[in-house]
């Protein structure tokens, strides 16, 4: 950037930026190979490029980010837990809480995008709301809505194979280092 305070993630935009290639590469061999025999067929003579630029440039991107990794890619934990709680990315989680006390989903979805616009009207976040409010919109609301939509919550909640939550996220760590031999 031309502006020295503004310091844009131009690494992992770059890296985001060549998934596109490698997603598409794999699209025109999954196209190739529809509908082949179990056999060998011509088709697979065009395979090649795909291939190895696809791995090209994963390997690419891995070493880049390497690279950004020995470097000192700094984190700013507070910075980032701000940023998370500053905005209304936890609204699915508050119509969840609301399934999971026996509301049906349209019903939650519906009051839940009320409440949004309401909150974005009035300028205040859905942790900002007291109690009461919440209970006046429905009585399955208690005190622990407030932990349910926190960030970290909201992470945690999501705990299906493969997921976001700290246990997931934690079972592939394990998995790949196990993988890798380290």
């Amino acid at each position: 950037s031309l502006m020295p305070q503004k310091k844009n993630p131009d690494v992992p935009e770059l890296v985001r930026g060549k998934s596109g290639r490698v997603f598409g590469h794999l699209i025109g061999l999954l196209t190739m190979i529809k509908g082949l025999p179990l056999a060998y067929n011509k088709d697979f003579q065009e395979d090649k490029e795909a291939l190895f630029d696809g791995v090209r440039t994963v390997l690419d991107c891995l070493e880049a980010m390497a690279i950004l990794f020995e470097e000192g890619l700094e984190f700013r934990p507070l910075r980032l837990e701000q940023a998370v709680a500053s905005d209304f990315s936890n609204a699915t989680d508050v119509a969840d809480y609301l399934v999971a006390r026996g509301v049906p989903f349209r019903e939650a979805y519906q009051l839940v995008g009320g409440l949004v616009k309401s909150c974005l009207a009035e300028g205040i976040l859905l942790r900002q709301l007291p109690l009461e409010r919440w209970q006046q919109l429905h009585p399955a609301f208690a005190v622990d809505i407030f932990e349910a939509i926190t960030p970290r919550q909201v992470v945690a909640a999501r705990c299906s194979e493969g997921g976001t939550g700290f246990a997931q996220v934690a079972a592939q760590l394990s998995q790949m280092r196990s993988h890798l031999g380290t």
